[in-house]
C-alpha cells in the first residue's frame, strides 16, 4: 500500500492520473442506475453491474458498456479466470486502457483481485524491489541513529522485537550492565527516567516496552527527549522504544526518531516453523511419554497456528481478532507437559477446557467466538491424533506427522503448503475470495482517507458534485414520517405488539431523517455562499465526496451499516418505503427484517404477541423456525400466519440453502452471499430444541445432524458492542436451520445471516 501510494503520487506530480479515474477507483460508484443487466449474465451480480454503468460515465471508458454486451462470453471467461489481472481485455481495448483504466475494471468485476493488480502496477512505474520487504537487520538502524534521537518499533500483533534487541546489545557487547528494559505502566514513569539519566551519563542502552500503555507519562518522555543536548549525551548512549500504534504518542519524537517494524510470520507453515525454533530434541522427550507428548505438542501447536491464521479471513474467522500470541502458546504447552506427566491417561476433557475457557478463552468476549474455539480445539486435543494417519483437514494435505525426532518434525513443516487452502481453517474455499475483498476495500479505504482534499477533476468541480449530491438525495429521502397518522392508524394495544414496534421504528428514522434533511440544505447554502462554511459541514462534504456515510449521520443516531453512501441511501429509500407499505395497508404478511432500525424488538413483539394470546409467561416462549423453500417475499404468501411472524431479507454466507432438498448445502464457487428464503418464527412454550442446551463445559455433539443454531446480524461486520437494553447492538438472535452436517461442520465454516451486505 505505501509503494502504490508513492507511486501514483510521483505520476499525480507529473499529471499522468486523471483525477476522476482515480476517484471512482477509491470511492466507487456514488449513484444506483436503474438499467436492467443483459440476459444470461447470473454470474453478474447487480453490485458490478451498477459499478460498470457508472464506471462507463468516465470518458476513457465511452463504449465500453456496448462492447461488454457484445461480448458477454468473454467478460464471463474474464470473470471466472484465475489471474484476471492478467487476462486480455477485448481487441481494442487493451491498447486504449492503460494498467489503472484495467485495475478499475477489475474493481467492478473482480475485487478480490486489485491487490495483485497494485503490485503489477507498482512493477510496471517504479521497480520489483518496492515489492520486497528487506529484512528486520538492526545493524543498518544502528548505523543511522545518534544519541540524541530514540529508535522506535511499531509493535504489530505476533511480532515482538525484544529477542532480537537482547541478541543485538550482546553482540555489540552492551549486555551485563549496559543494557536496561522497562515494561511501562503505572507507576513505572520514575524508574524509566532515572535510567535514561544514568544511561546518558554511561552511555548505557534503555529500553522502555510498551508506551502506549503509559499515556499520562508520554509528555515527559516527549519533554526529556526535547531536552537531550549533543555536547552532553554519552555518544554510546540509545534510547529504544516499543509502542504500538497510538494517538497518544508524541509526534516530536516520532518525526524525529527511527522507526522501524517487523511483521510476525504469515501463513501456516511459517507459523508452525516459529513456534517449532523454540524447541530442542531435549525438549521433545521431557515427560513419562515422550511419543504422546510429541504428538499432543504437535497438534497444540498447530491449533495456535489455525486460530492465529484464521484472523486474516475477518469477521469469517472471528467475529473479534483477539490478539493471541506467543505466551498463550507456551502456557499451553507447559500445561499439557504437566498434566502428562502427572496422569496415567491423557485428560483430554481438561486440556480442552484449560486451552479453550481459560488461557484462549480468556481473551474471547464472544459467545459465538468461543463456540468456534471450543469446536475446532475437539479436531486437535483427541486420542485419534496419536494415529499418523490422522488428518487435520479434509484434503489430507494436513497429517498427524509420524513419532520421531526434532529434525524429523522440522522436516515434515517444510514440506507443508507455502499457502494454506481455507479448508485447512474448516472455510469454504470462497473465503480466500472474501479475504482478498477485505483486505481491497480496506486498503482503499486507507488511501482515501490519506488523500489531500481536491477541487475536483473533468470539468465538473467539487462544489458541482455536491451540490447535484444533495439535490438528489433529498428528492429521494423524506424529512419525517407523519407520527400523529401512525398513532392513529396503529394505537398501542395489548393484544397487538407490532403497533408498538412500528411506533417505535416510525421514532428511531424520525430522529435520523431531520438530520439528513437540515444537513444537506445547511450544506446547499454553504455551498452557494448564503451561510458560512463550517466545520461540521465541511467534514460532511468531504464524507459526501468520498462516497462514505457522513459521520454526523451516524451519530444521529443511524442503525448500523457498511455501504458506501450510493448504496447507503438506496438501502434508506427501501426502509422507508417498507414503513409505509406497512402504515398505508397495515401490518405485513412478511416482515422484511432488514428494514427494521432495531430488530430485537420486533423479535421481542412476535414472542409477546404469543405470550399474550396463550396467556403465558414470555420467558417460557422459544421459536421453532421453518423456512419456506422456494419463497422468497410476500408474492405467494396469501395471509398472515395465526401465530408469530414470517421473515424474508436475510443473506447467507459461508453456505447455501438448497431449495430442493430444504437443507444448508455448501456454496457455489465465487458465490459469497446468497439469499435466504422467507422464515416463519412460530411461537412456542417451553420449546426443546433438537441442539440440546448451549454447551458451556463441553463441545458440540458431533452426532446431532437436525440443525444448525446460525446467528442473524445485521452487518457483515459481526461484533457489535452491548447497549443498555442488554441487546448486542450487531446480533439480533439465532435461527436453527435443517441440516444433514454436523453442527461443527457449519460452526467451523463460520456460517451466519445477514440482513444487510457491504453494498
Amino acid at each position: 500500500m505505501f509503494a502504490f501510494n508513492l507511486c501514483v503520487r510521483i505520476r499525480q506530480g507529473a499529471k499522468q492520473i486523471d483525477p476522476i479515474e482515480w476517484r471512482f477507483l477509491l470511492t466507487g460508484p456514488t449513484k444506483k442506475i436503474d438499467e436492467a443487466k443483459p440476459d444470461d449474465t447470473h454470474w453478474l451480480t447487480d453490485t458490478a453491474w451498477n459499478e460498470i454503468l457508472n464506471m462507463c460515465e468516465i470518458p476513457v471508458f465511452n463504449g465500453f458498456i456496448e462492447d461488454f454486451r457484445k461480448n458477454l462470453d468473454h467478460y464471463k471467461e474474464y470473470y471466472d479466470s484465475a489471474k484476471p489481472e492478467e487476462h486480455a481485455q477485448m481487441a481494442g481495448w487493451d491498447d486504449k486502457l492503460n494498467s489503472l483504466h484495467k485495475m478499475i475494471v477489475l474493481r467492478c468485476l473482480r475485487p478480490d483481485k486489485v491487490i495483485n493488480s497494485m503490485q503489477l502496477y507498482i512493477q510496471e512505474h517504479l521497480d520489483q524491489r518496492f515489492l520486497e520487504p528487506p529484512p528486520f537487520d538492526l545493524a543498518p538502524c544502528y548505523e543511522e541513529s545518534v544519541s540524541t534521537a530514540p529508535l522506535i518499533f511499531v509493535l504489530v500483533a505476533g511480532a515482538d522485537p525484544t529477542t532480537a534487541l537482547i541478541n543485538f546489545a550482546d553482540s555489540m557487547g552492551m549486555m551485563g550492565g549496559k543494557y536496561h528494559a522497562i515494561s511501562l505502566g503505572q507507576g513505572q514513569g520514575p524508574k524509566a527516567e532515572a535510567l535514561i539519566n544514568k544511561g546518558t551519563e554511561a552511555g548505557h542502552w534503555v529500553l522502555l516496552q510498551n508506551c502506549h500503555l503509559a499515556v499520562s507519562w508520554m509528555s515527559t518522555l516527549e519533554a526529556i527527549v526535547e531536552s537531550f543536548d549533543p555536547e552532553k549525551v554519552n555518544p554510546k548512549f540509545r534510547l529504544w522504544l516499543t509502542s504500538m500504534p497510538s494517538k497518544v504518542f508524541p509526534v516530536a519524537v516520532l518525526q524525529n526518531g527511527i522507526k522501524m517494524t517487523n511483521e510476525p510470520p504469515k501463513g501456516l507453515r511459517a507459523n508452525l516453523s516459529n513456534s517449532y525454533f523454540a524447541f530442542n530434541d531435549e525438549f521433545l522427550n521431557k515427560t513419562k511419554s515422550p511419543p504422546v507428548w510429541r504428538k499432543l505438542l504437535f497438534a497444540m501447536c498447530m491449533y495456535h497456528a489455525i486460530i492465529q491464521e484464521r484472523r486474516k479471513f475477518g469477521p469469517l474467522g472471528w467475529n473479534i481478532l483477539y490478539e493471541y500470541n506467543d505466551s498463550d502458546k507456551e502456557v499451553n504447552v507447559l500445561q499439557l507437559a504437566e498434566l502428562i506427566e502427572q496422569n496415567e491417561e491423557v485428560p483430554y476433557d481438561v486440556i480442552r477446557i484449560l486451552a479453550g475457557h481459560v488461557n484462549y478463552g480468556g481473551r474471547v468476549t464472544d459467545d459465538l467466538d468461543r463456540r468456534t474455539l471450543m469446536t475446532g480445539l475437539e479436531d486437535f486435543i483427541t486420542p485419534e491424533v496419536l494415529r499418523d494417519d490422522y488428518s487435520f483437514s479434509p484434503s489430507g494435505d494436513y497429517l498427524s506427522p509420524p513419532d520421531g525426532d526434532y529434525d524429523s518434525y522440522i522436516e515434515y513443516i517444510r514440506n507443508l503448503p507455502i499457502n494454506a487452502y481455507p479448508e485447512v481453517y474448516g472455510l469454504h474455499e470462497n473465503a480466500d475470495i472474501t479475504c482478498a475483498q477485505n483486505e481491497t476495500y480496506a486498503t482503499l479505504d486507507t488511501l482515501l482517507s490519506l488523500q489531500p482534499r481536491v477541487s475536483g477533476g473533468g470539468g465538473v468541480s467539487r462544489d458541482d458534485v455536491l451540490m447535484d449530491l444533495a439535490t438528489d438525495i433529498l428528492k429521494r429521502i423524506p424529512d419525517g414520517i407523519d407520527f400523529e397518522e401512525v398513532t392513529k392508524k396503529f394505537p398501542v394495544m395489548y393484544e397487538e405488539s407490532m403497533n408498538t414496534v412500528l411506533q417505535q421504528e416510525v421514532i428511531r428514522y424520525n430522529q435520523l431523517l431531520p438530520v439528513i434533511s437540515r444537513t444537506l440544505k445547511e450544506l446547499q447554502k454553504a455551498l452557494k455562499g448564503t451561510v458560512v462554511m463550517s466545520e461540521p459541514l465541511e467534514k460532511l462534504g468531504d464524507s459526501m465526496f468520498s462516497n462514505q456515510v457522513p459521520a454526523a449521520w451516524e451519530s444521529a443516531p443511524s442503525y448500523p451499516s457498511l455501504k458506501p453512501l450510493a448504496s447507503w441511501v438506496v438501502d434508506l429509500e427501501q426502509r422507508i418505503a417498507f414503513l409505509y407499505k406497512w402504515i398505508n395497508d397495515g401490518i405485513p404478511r412478511v416482515f422484511w427484517i432488514s428494514g427494521f432500525f432495531f430488530p430485537q424488538a420486533f423479535v421481542t413483539g412476535t414472542s409477546q404477541n404469543y405470550a399474550r394470546k396463550e396467556q403465558l409467561p414470555i420467558d417460557i416462549i422459544g421459536f421453532d423456525f421453518v423456512v419456506m423453500s422456494k419463497v422468497y417475499d410476500d408474492t405467494n404468501v396469501p395471509e398472515k400466519p395465526a401465530n408469530g411472524s414470517i421473515i424474508n431479507g436475510p443473506f447467507l454466507e459461508g453456505c447455501r440453502w438448497n431449495d430442493e432438498t430444504e437443507l444448508l448445502d455448501e456454496s457455489a464457487p465465487k458465490e459469497l452471499y446468497t439469499p435466504m428464503p422467507c422464515i416463519w418464527l412460530k411461537p412456542e412454550a417451553n420449546r426443546v430444541s433438537p441442539l440440546g442446551p448451549p454447551p458451556l463445559f463441553t463441545t458440540i455433539d458431533p452426532e446431532v445432524k437436525q440443525a444448525y443454531a446460525c446467528p442473524l446480524y445485521k452487518t457483515l461486520a459481526r461484533a457489535g458492542t452491548l447497549s443498555t437494553s442488554g441487546h448486542s447492538t450487531n446480533h439480533v438472535m439465532e435461527i436453527e436451520l435443517p441440516s444433514d452436517k454436523p453442527q461443527s461442520h457449519w460452526i467451523k465454516r463460520s456460517v451466519a445471516l445477514f440482513c444487510a451486505l457491504r453494498d
